[in-house]
């Protein structure tokens, strides 16, 4: 069972201080991603948004800066947008970190909960399902060892083509992130590619009929167990008090901002507290709790690896490192 941490650099305002500076929140990042290793920690991801509240645009730039600094920790895109992205360049990026970082770059591709890449790379949300199927395609044809000639919609045809750089010791690792469509599940399943799941609301065990149909699809397509994972938001303090009173404030914050966007309601404590209960999709509370949390998911779901993601609304920095700590230190170990 792997742990770790999640991040999309967010950019809001920590208490009764200003939002940081992209650059600010970019080092902590980097101070974050140490200290995950640190703590004993499996696995950091950095995910890609083009918008001004998150500053990780370009997550295969802050993960080669981790890279520099850590020796053992894997380092992933959580996630990165494929369906607005270059597949070569996309490759080329990762190839590039694996061998930065002697063979712990992994590449998690999805569709984006965010639609601002479609028009700031010139494509249309029309093509949104046709752009994720046709780069997935390329990305993994472009993986193997042999010259690929391939012809598509959405960028030039390449023929008899290997890119480079090539990863050292086996094909780039690509992951599957959704986010509650069997489309995609099935899709992952069928392709023999490893699952992540973003639960960011309502019952972790809502997702168990998903999972049971990506090894289903698995087993469609000739394929091998494959490793599944959970991206889930979540914040672990000293105590349950100290847990709710750091981290309710900054999540209503950001849930509320992003909802209004997409006609949600503000967020409620009432809310808040029924996703923090037992069965619910927030795992706050002190590293005890959180532990049977996560091993209650693992456990109804079959996980290979659970990744939370602490920094929902930006919380302080010295806050966010005992978080990582606790994560590493106490939680991990009990759910191992």
């Amino acid at each position: 069972m792997e742990l770790g941490l999640t991040t999309f650099a967010e950019l809001y305002p920590v208490g009764d201080q200003p939002a940081p500076t992209a650059g600010q929140r970019l080092r902590e990042v980097l101070d974050e991603a140490v200290a995950a290793e640190q703590a004993g920690l499996d696995v950091y991801g950095v995910g890609e948004h083009h918008r001004k509240d998150f500053a990780a645009s370009a997550p295969a730039v802050v993960l080669g800066a981790i890279a520099g600094q850590t020796q053992r920790i894997q380092l992933t895109s959580a996630v990165t947008v494929l369906s607005s992205a270059d597949p070569v360049r996309v490759y080329q990026e990762f190839a590039t970190l694996d061998g930065l970082s002697n063979g712990r770059a992994e590449l998690m591709a999805g569709r984006g909960s965010f639609t601002e890449s479609f028009p700031l790379f010139g494509l249309s949300l029309g093509d949104y399902d046709e752009l994720f199927e046709e780069k997935l395609a390329l990305l993994l044809h472009l993986r193997e060892d042999n010259p690929v000639t391939w012809t598509g919609k959405f960028r030039a045809p390449l023929t008899d083509t290997i890119v480079y750089p090539r990863t050292d010791s086996r094909p780039l690792p690509v992951w599957i992130a959704v986010g509650g469509s069997p489309e995609s599940v099935v899709r992952a399943g069928l392709l023999g590619l490893p699952l992540a799941i973003a639960i960011i609301g309502g019952e972790p065990a809502r997702f168990k009929p998903l999972v049971d149909l990506y090894h289903r699809a698995l087993e469609e397509g000739g394929h091998d167990k494959q490793p599944v994972a959970v991206h889930a938001h979540g914040y672990i303090a000293d105590t349950d008090e100290q847990a709710i009173a750091d981290f309710y404030e900054p999540y209503a914050l950001a849930m509320s901002t992003i909802g209004r966007e997409r006609g949600w309601g503000p967020m409620t404590k009432a809310q808040f507290d029924g996703l923090r209960s037992q069965s619910g999709s927030l795992f706050v509370g002190t590293p005890d709790y959180v532990a049977e949390k996560v091993a209650d998911v693992r456990d109804t779901l079959g996980l290979d690896r659970f990744m939370l993601h602490t920094s929902v609304g930006t919380l302080p920095h010295e806050k966010v490192l005992h978080n990582i700590q606790l994560l590493g230190e106490k939680v991990a170990p009990q759910v191992r």
